[in-house]
């Protein structure tokens, strides 16, 4: 085998790896394998309906990290800040006593 036989080899390897990775990840949580149609059109439709929620999914999640990392840009969380504003002295921790009678 030449060199550039390998490489086409190992390239096409690579692709569908990661194709079988996302018929896997349909199949767990998107529950592809329970697809049973009996005519195949319509097993055609329900895998490309799986395949457009797993789609809408991924953009969903970044649109929602894209809004979490905006609204905390805007409002400082830090540790620092939390124990800078805490005021120790004015508060002070309460013993609980329980009745067990």
């Amino acid at each position: 085998m030449s060199k550039e036989k390998k490489k086409q080899a190992l390239s096409d390897e690579r692709i569908r790896n990661s194709i079988e990775g996302k018929f896997g990840q349909g199949k767990r949580r998107f529950s592809l394998g329970r697809v049973m149609a009996k005519l195949s059109h319509t097993s055609q439709t329900a895998i490309a309906i799986t395949f457009l929620v797993m789609n809408l999914s991924t953009h969903l999640l970044r649109v929602f990290c894209a809004f979490l990392c905006l609204f905390f840009q805007n409002r400082p969380f830090l540790a620092i800040d939390i124990i800078e504003r805490y005021d120790f002295a004015g508060h002070r921790q309460q013993k609980l006593i329980f009745d067990l009678a």
